[in-house]
Formats: structure tokens, C-alpha cells, sequence
């Protein structure tokens, strides 16, 4: 008969092969979504954050994004109109198509999409408030490399 604890094991178990063949696939779509990113997405995305894969948000979130970069998370982050239409055109050309990813967000946060929310339900909102993480938003405090779209569940760090 099975005790509690190895259903228990079990289970988790299974939700952490479930996550991490999530987790990867995920990493699998975002480290070939940067491939062929523009010079200006690598100077200017980049310079403030991790380059977010193209395929991780939907048409209608990147279109918000770079329409409104003069607010764009409370930060004054415009470019010239050139560097702007290149990104745009690229991030929106390689958005996500009918998947899990390419609803739109609430703000055109990835943080705050349907799909990010489930991923990271784990995680406590004291977790994202640590002086080390500081918000959702900050992938790399966690995924040591994200900025290589590698967000590989095993190699997980979550900071004190």
C-alpha cells in the first residue's frame, strides 16, 4: 500500500517533469527567437533589459510596446523612427501565432500574461518584492541565462 509520502513524491514528481519540459520549450522557442534580432534591438532593447524573444508575446503586445516607448514602463525609452520600425517589424514578423503566448497582456506586460502567470504560480509575490529580484520582470535574477533565451527549470536560482 502507498503511504502518503510517496504519493506525495509522486506527484510532485510529475509536476516537475511537467513543468520542466514546459520550461523547456520554452527555452527551446525564446533562444531561437533571438536569432537574426536587428542591430538596433541588440543596442537598444538590450542596453535596459534582457531582449525579450519576439515569440514570447503576441502581435498585439509588441505593436503596444513600440508605440509607446515615450512611456514605456514608466521610463522615457524612445529611439530614432528608424531603429523603431526595424524592431517592430521584426518583433511582430516572429510574435507568437496562435499559441499560449499570443494573447495580449494586460499594459503589454509578458510578466502579466496568461502564460507567465501559470509558469511562475509558484512563486510568492514576496519572492518578486526580494532586493534581489525586484520585480517579475527581472528574468536573469532567476534564470542565469535568460539573456541567451535559456530558462532551463534545473537551472533555476531563485536568490535570497
Amino acid at each position: 500500500m502507498a503511504t502518503y509520502h510517496s504519493l506525495a513524491r509522486i506527484q510532485t514528481f510529475g509536476l516537475a517533469a511537467l513543468l520542466g519540459l514546459t520550461c523547456f520549450a520554452a527555452s527551446a522557442q525564446s533562444s531561437a527567437g533571438l536569432k537574426g534580432a536587428p542591430a538596433a534591438f541588440n543596442t537598444e532593447c538590450t542596453s535596459c533589459h534582457i531582449g525579450y524573444a519576439p515569440d514570447l508575446a503576441g502581435a498585439a503586445n509588441w505593436r503596444g510596446i513600440m508605440g509607446g516607448l515615450d512611456k514605456h514602463f514608466g521610463v522615457d525609452a524612445s529611439i530614432d523612427e528608424k531603429s523603431r520600425q526595424t524592431i517592430a517589424a521584426w518583433l511582430i514578423s516572429h510574435a507568437a501565432k496562435g499559441s499560449q503566448y499570443a494573447s495580449a497582456s494586460p499594459e503589454f506586460r509578458i510578466s502579466k500574461s496568461n502564460w507567465f502567470v501559470r509558469q511562475h504560480d509558484e512563486v510568492s509575490s514576496k519572492v518578486w518584492k526580494r532586493a534581489s529580484i525586484k520585480s517579475a520582470a527581472n528574468c536573469g535574477a532567476c534564470h542565469g541565462g535568460a539573456d541567451k533565451g535559456d530558462f532551463d527549470e534545473d537551472r533555476v536560482r531563485i536568490p535570497a
